[in-house]
């Protein structure tokens, strides 16, 4: 889960990593006190908002209302800017990179950091970008800190200070079950260095060890809301197949085999394991909301047993009224039953994932 600007600034408060003095405008009324010059910024879950006009400059309270309502009448990339954040302006002197992630080919917490901040950093060169990869049994130590300062061309005070602030960030991505946390730009600003943005992404299985965090629903379209409320793991995507499997591994073949088919599906909706009837039924709900051209359901029975899956299947076309094409691939556990069932039924059933996409194809194939 994506947090936004100003919730991942919250988390640094936290945990002792400096930011600037600011607060979180739904409306220009919020806004009620402006010392100084501030900067108004969008809150949206996209990057390149400076180049969108989704940052902006004031120096009252009139002002600030004003670019404020200017923001919050923007789309950015698709994402309607639904807050923003008002900050102080910070005297900047220079802009520094530093981030935390999972480095999967070592499958360890990496440390990135850079003198080159407040770019992108696929930009940077590489001899630009310090890397260390953390023992997460040892965690980041001071003397991490030490190495990476002298990198970065810190001594003195801001050694101290980018030793203080990369231990806390760690803690941070440790305690909350972080898959990045990341700093662009860390600014240097009259001898201190402050995060001066912020991108934190909470890895979201972990979301029930934090009651503290609600997932944004910026994140997600309104189907996917609704599915998930449901519990049904559902994407949308942006092609014409609706898709049903169960078990993440396979629904995620299903789509990239699809692909090489040359189709391409509409959703993502991972069954799971169950042996409920009601359950493979209301799923067909989700996915005609979708509005496919067809329906594709591949079923590997294990826990989820195949004459139930086809009993699910046949109650979701009674009772939904369904008159799209649906092809279906059973193997496992009653393969037999569930395919003879939906056979009787007028459903195509085969027994191999690729036979089912071979007739779902020279059905659309034939639709066109």
């Amino acid at each position: 889960m994506n947090l936004y600007e100003y919730q991942g600034k919250e988390l640094f408060r936290k945990y002792g990593v400096p930011t600037p003095q600011g607060f979180v405008a739904y409306k220009p009324e919020d806004i009620v006190n402006v010392e100084g010059e501030v900067v108004v910024k969008a809150q949206v879950l996209t990057g390149g908002r400076g180049k969108s006009g989704g940052v902006k400059f004031a120096s009252s309270v009139e002002e600030a209302r004003q670019k404020a309502r200017e923001i919050l009448a923007m789309e950015i990339k698709g994402h309607k800017v639904h807050a923003v954040l008002v900050e102080e302006k910070l005297k900047i002197e220079k802009e520094y990179y530093l981030s935390i992630l999972i480095d999967r080919s070592t499958r360890a917490p990496l440390i990135m950091a850079s003198p080159e901040g407040g770019v992108e950093i696929e930009s940077v060169p590489d001899e630009k970008i310090y890397k260390y990869s953390v023992n997460p049994e040892i965690g980041v130590q001071p003397f991490v800190g030490r190495i990476l300062s002298k990198k970065m061309g810190f001594s003195g005070d801001l050694a101290k200070q980018f030793t203080k602030i990369l231990i806390n960030l760690y803690r941070l991505f440790r305690e909350y079950d972080a898959e990045l946390v990341e700093i662009n730009p860390l600014v240097l600003s009259e001898g201190k260095l402050i995060a001066a943005d912020s991108k934190v992404v909470i890895d979201t299985d972990s979301l029930y060890r934090h009651p503290d965090l609600e997932e944004n629903a910026e994140e997600k379209t309104p189907l996917e809301l609704e599915a998930n409320k449901a519990g049904y793991a559902f994407v949308e995507l942006d092609g014409n197949i609706g898709v049903i499997a169960n078990g993440a591994g396979l629904t995620m073949a299903t789509l990239d085999t699809l692909l090489l088919y040359g189709l391409k599906p509409r959703n993502f909706l991972d069954l799971g394991g169950t042996d409920s009837v009601d359950i493979t039924k209301n799923a067909f709900r989700y996915v005609l909301k979708a509005n496919p051209q067809a329906i594709l359901v591949n079923i590997f029975g294990g826990v989820t047993k195949c004459d139930t899956v086809a009993q699910g299947i046949i109650a979701a076309k009674d009772e939904f009224k369904i008159d799209l094409p649906i092809v279906v691939r059973l193997s496992g556990v009653h393969e037999e039953e569930g395919r003879k069932m939906l056979a009787d039924a007028g459903i195509h059933a085969f027994a191999d994932m690729r036979h089912a996409i071979e007739k779902l194809k020279s059905i659309m194939e034939g639709s066109q």
